[in-house]
């Protein structure tokens, strides 16, 4: 087996045992959200707002967000990177990430599952 196979591999396991820990997390605790009664997050705010230096824009359709702590949750991760620009719709429970450069579906997900949502489909738009 070549090293490219084994590094995909190793990807693809990371990503699936994200997915099961925000599923589990979800059972467990009845849903994926933070628990709006938490002290929200401190909003990482996006120094670069002009839509236009950012070619690529990604419609996720997410679970598991309920609240608007969960919304700033999961904008929070993708705008830690100075390269992206997120925002989250509670109502539709989608995220639209815009990127200066072009984004690998299975690390959208990735991130998704970092904050313990599930990232349920993906679109270019």
């Amino acid at each position: 087996m070549n090293p490219g196979n084994i590094i995909i591999i190793t990807a693809l396991i990371a990503i699936v045992a994200l997915a099961v820990y925000g599923t589990v997390r979800r059972i467990r605790f009845g849903s994926s959200c933070c628990g709006e009664h938490d002290a929200a997050d401190k909003k990482i705010k996006v120094a670069d707002r002009n839509k236009s230096h950012y070619p690529f824009v990604y419609l996720l359709d997410v679970d598991g967000m309920h609240c608007a702590n969960c919304a700033r949750r999961i904008e929070n991760a993708f705008n830690e990177d100075k390269e992206r620009w997120a925002s989250a719709d509670i109502g539709k429970r989608q995220v639209i990430v815009r990127s200066k450069h072009e984004e690998n579906e299975s690390e959208l997900r990735t991130i998704t599952a970092m904050t313990g949502y599930t990232m349920l489909s993906c679109k270019k738009i």
